[in-house]
């Protein structure tokens, strides 16, 4: 994204979900939710329409109502050892651990505390013994493209600068159950998408038409992200010689300049333009909500990255072997190996500020770790503001209005889980060719509707290492818009509770049955992961999927020129000095790659522009797809203007007695041929 990450830049700144039950055999139709008087969280969930944009709110200001429950196998937050740190990282999501990870290669003393027992946020695993066998979940995302080889996904991109790696199964296809019937969504083949339009869309020649008028509207925009990548991308004026490589590009695509207020804005609005065939819509609808929102409230540039990758030739789907765990796995060795350090079980009460500035934390065990440089918090806003408790400390001025604006941002639903384990026992599954699959209930309804789109994940079709020989393991999990409203005021493991589950989780075992009929029979065990677990157990605020700006208009403290281009994210820097965020509250969003990408943004911001250029030139010269990062020998000329300022005034402070640490090379990098 090398148009849209300069225009960002100037924006921004110059072990179980519940305890194991029987399979039910019981059929339930879904309960409607009643709502509590003018409550508009759950009101909209009531009766859902296409065109209308689901977002929830709540005033972090207010103390919760009722009492969070805990659950066991998150731990218990109570570990955790004083000590002093150049950074410290609250949060071992993809965000904290790519920001932890590169931080500790730029030479910094890192830290990544994690409250629970599991590093990954979203991205983790799972395991439960039965009859003697271990069956291990996923617990969040589990569609990730280009972790196969060298490609734009800043993930694999920050996995191979750490010089790391992680073996992947691939697939190259997304199965689709809609009210029409089934229908595969293949990667890595322009021709072979065509053929489904033909095959599939009302007007087939229409629908190859306008995705192909589709494709030439956004081509410039696309052709950025070829240019740059993300992490070239800092919030200071070094990304001036960060992104340098640019120039020729944008020199020769000049109308891309004209374009920048699109990249933020609504895609629906260039869809609406241009596509009128249903199936299509309906398409880059689904393709859209990953990231939260349909077509209509989506960023333009998510589609970027779709319209640009996934139909070369040789473009795959990847389950990492032995879980999703194994990303983190995977960043936390880039981390330890440079000399940082993770721990688990730490949760972060607060942050301390002294004079204006953030230095350092006091864990739930009260002991107190200090922060040379910076804290940066890898957890979502509304998390965020919770650790900055003004009862106990004089904050600076204007914090309390940014508290406050963070505390009440729109943000996405929870989101409903239904983990089962099956006997494969003489099942056919030849009728399917991908372990990923989207469920439709009703084109009509809004695809935020929790109780009408959702998807399931076999990871065990092609890694059998997450359970016995003969079984299969299957992640259900709802969109990001199911109402919290209804379970806040229940006990876990009660009979209303108890109930409510099970009601609600139906549509889940029906998206399965549509696939494997007789799944209810087969099931060996099943778990539901209600909200309030998804909260406990992900550290998540209501269990929300994530913060819920719909494009178009620009989000509170966007940057300088928010009035200009609307840009949907607050600002990874904050009203405390020393005090910076990533993850997928911040831009580019929500997704792994993207919150991987954003932790990787951070760090570059809190280090020396040098430093940062250096470790570019070191991952281009990995794979011949790196080359395109190395910024240039335009980079040097833009050096002398923007070296003293980098990182930022706040950010600049003597870390080991050097001016500024220098960055782990790994001695002469070596070719992807080579590794």
């Amino acid at each position: 994204m090398s148009i849209i990450g300069i225009a960002t830049l100037l924006l921004v700144g110059a072990e179980a979900f519940a305890p194991i039950r029987p399979a039910s055999s019981r059929r339930f139709a879904p309960r409607m939710m009643s709502a509590p008087p003018s409550n508009k969280n759950v009101e909209q969930t009531l009766s859902t329409t296409r065109e209308e944009v689901m977002t929830f709110s709540y005033d972090m200001s207010l103390e919760p109502e009722f009492e969070k429950p805990t659950y066991p196998g998150t731990g218990n937050g109570l570990g955790g050892e004083e000590g002093e740190y150049d950074v410290i990282v609250i949060g071992s999501g993809m965000g904290g651990l790519a920001c932890g990870a590169l931080n500790a290669k730029y030479g910094k003393k890192t830290l990544v505390l994690e409250s629970h027992i599991k590093p990954g946020g979203s991205a983790h695993t799972f395991s439960r013994m039965h009859n003697g066998g271990k069956y291990s979940f996923e617990v969040g995302p589990s569609i990730f493209e280009g972790l196969d080889k060298p490609s734009l996904n800043p993930l694999r991109i920050i996995i191979d600068a750490l010089g790391e790696e992680m073996p992947v199964k691939t697939y190259t296809g997304l199965g689709y159950w809609t009210p029409q019937g089934y229908w595969r969504f293949p990667v890595g083949s322009k021709q072979a998408f065509e053929d489904l339009l033909m095959e599939q869309a009302e007007d087939g020649p229409l629908a190859v038409e306008e995705w192909r008028a589709l494709q030439k509207r956004l081509k410039t925009l696309g052709g950025s992200t070829l240019a740059v990548s993300l992490l070239n991308l800092r919030q200071d004026a070094g990304f001036l010689a960060t992104t340098a490589g640019a120039a020729p590009y944008a020199l020769t695509h000049p109308d891309v300049f004209t374009d920048l207020p699109l990249t933020f804005d609504s895609l629906h609005k260039t869809v609406d333009k241009i596509v009128t065939v249903p199936f299509l819509r309906n398409f880059i609808d689904t393709m859209c909500i990953f990231c939260g929102f349909p077509a209509k409230g989506a960023m333009t540039a998510h589609m970027l990255y779709i319209l640009e990758r996934f139909f070369e030739e040789g473009a795959a789907y990847s389950v990492p072997l032995g879980g999703t765990i194994e990303i983190a796995n995977t960043l936390v060795r880039g981390l330890e190996k440079n000399g940082g350090k993770l721990t688990t079980n730490a949760h972060v009460d607060h942050i301390i500020v002294e004079d204006g500035r953030a230095t350092g934390v006091v864990l739930k065990n009260g002991k107190k770790i200090t922060a040379k440089q910076a804290v940066v918090s890898n957890a979502t806003p509304f998390d965020t503001v919770k650790m900055l408790n003004l009862g106990k400390q004089e904050l600076p001025e204007g914090v309390q209005v940014w508290k406050d604006s963070l505390g009440k941002l729109p943000r996405h639903g929870a989101i409903l889980h239904l983990f089962l384990a099956i006997d494969a026992t003489d099942l056919d599954l030849s009728h399917i060719d991908d372990p990923a699959h989207l469920i439709v209930q009703d084109w009509g309804r809004s695809l935020q509707d929790s109780q009408n789109l959702c998807s399931f994940f076999i990871p065990s079709l092609l890694d059998p290492s997450v359970c016995p020989e003969g079984k299969h393991v299957i992640h259900v999990y709802s969109s990001g818009g199911e109402p919290y409203e209804a379970w806040e005021s229940m006990t876990p493991g009660s009979p209303e509770y108890e109930a409510l589950k099970e009601e609600r989780s139906q549509v889940l075992w029906q998206a399965v049955e549509r696939c494997i009929p007789d799944v209810r029979e087969r099931c060996e065990f099943s778990i539901v992961g209600s909200p309030l677990a998804h909260e406990a157990f992900l550290r998540r605020d209501r269990g929300t999927y994530g913060m819920a700006w719909a494009a178009g208009t620009s989000a509170p403290y966007a940057g300088l020129l928010k009035n200009i281009l609307p840009f949907p994210f607050p600002n990874l820097k904050t009203p405390v000095d020393g005090l910076l965020r990533c993850g997928d509250s911040c831009f580019p969003g929500i997704g792994t790659p993207s919150a991987a990408a954003s932790g990787a943004i951070c760090a570059n911001t809190m280090t020396p522009v040098a430093d940062h250029i250096q470790m570019l030139r070191e991952t281009a010269a990995l794979h011949p797809d790196y080359k395109f990062m190395d910024p240039g020998f335009m980079a040097n000329l833009y050096m002398p203007l923007v070296s003293s300022g980098t990182p930022s005034a706040e950010l600049k402070v003597d870390l080991l007695g050097s001016p500024s640490p220098s960055v782990k090379t790994m001695g002469t990098p070596p070719t992807w041929d080579s590794k």
